[in-house]
């Protein structure tokens, strides 16, 4: 009975699983299969043996990562960035989202929706190119500005310190729009009697928006804010590197794990390292969307995951 009653659900839903079978063949072939890879990172590669013949080193290749001095630098930087990528950005996608509700007309809501959501299409190559006609010691916008006035040159490419401001302002800049529309969704969502009802009792905009807007994007945000902390110790590669390149006077402040994974692959060619730092940061990972989890279980378990 029970096998039939799983065929048929099967034939019954077999236009749903056509749909959803690309997105499991994607996460299969590019999530699920390469993790045999994992094995590199307690091998010492070799050419000759491949992933499964080179011989085993144990943790050796951990122990390097964590003793070149590395590891706790790449580490700090992936987790500070995105925690300041979550809050602020979720901060304003929220902030534009209200604006965009409470706007009277229809079209100047479109045409700032519209423009809001452009820089989200734009490649972060595009932008890496943008960023750099912009802050270029020599010929930059900026440089050519401050000159014109008077003021002296600032050579944002050679200061690290310019740079965690830079890259927070530039992943809000391009997200800003992508992020207010689902916020925006969940705000249409919401049953217009309460603010018809709160008009009447002569409550003034803000008071909708802190009483019966923001609660009720509460499930909205805890689940998107969930979804962020479990990459918390992900980095965005095309960002980083687009942004930043391989100037080693910036990693102090911007190299990430994904980066260094990407150096130690491509200039010196430890396959064993950076298969090791890629475990690593799979299980800070793992770890931390299990600990955010558990902290909403505990506070409210409607709201959680799983």
């Amino acid at each position: 009975m029970n096998r039939q009653g799983f065929w048929g659900e099967v034939r019954k839903n077999k236009v749903l699983l056509m749909m959803l079978a690309p997105a499991v063949l994607f996460f299969l072939l590019f999530a699920y299969v390469p993790m045999a890879g994992i094995v590199l990172a307690f091998k010492q590669f070799n050419y000759d043996g491949g992933i499964f013949g080179s011989p085993w080193n144990g943790l050796d290749n951990f122990r390097f990562f964590f003793d070149s001095g590395n590891a706790w630098m790449v580490t700090r930087n992936t987790a500070l960035y995105n925690i300041a990528f979550i809050i602020v950005n979720n901060v304003l996608q929220i902030a534009a989202a209200i604006l965009l509700f409470e706007a009277v007309g229809k079209w100047f809501r479109k045409l700032t929706q519209t423009v809001m959501f452009l820089p989200y299409f734009i490649s972060w190559v595009v932008v890496g190119a943008i960023a750099y006609n912009l802050f270029n010691y020599d010929v930059g916008t900026l440089n050519s500005i401050l000159t014109a006035i008077g003021l002296e040159r600032i050579d944002v490419y050679n200061t690290p310190s310019y740079w965690p401001f830079i890259l927070v302002l530039v992943s809000a800049w391009k997200a800003l729009g992508y992020g207010s529309v689902m916020y925006l969704a969940a705000i249409t969502g919401i049953d217009t009697e309460m603010y018809e009802a709160a008009e009447i009792d002569g409550a003034n905009v803000f008071q909708r928006i802190f009483h019966i807007t923001i609660p009720n994007l509460y499930p909205t945000i805890i689940i998107l804010v969930l979804l962020a902390v479990g990459n918390i110790f992900r980095g965005d590669f095309g960002m980083f590197y687009n942004m930043v390149g391989n100037n080693g006077l910036l990693f102090s402040s911007t190299d990430v794990i994904d980066t260094f994974v990407f150096r130690s692959l491509t200039t010196s060619n430890e396959i064993g390292l950076s298969a090791a730092a890629g475990f690593y940061q799979s299980i800070l990972g793992f770890a931390t969307i299990l600990l955010a989890n558990y902290a909403v279980r505990k506070y409210d378990k409607d709201h959680a995951l799983f």
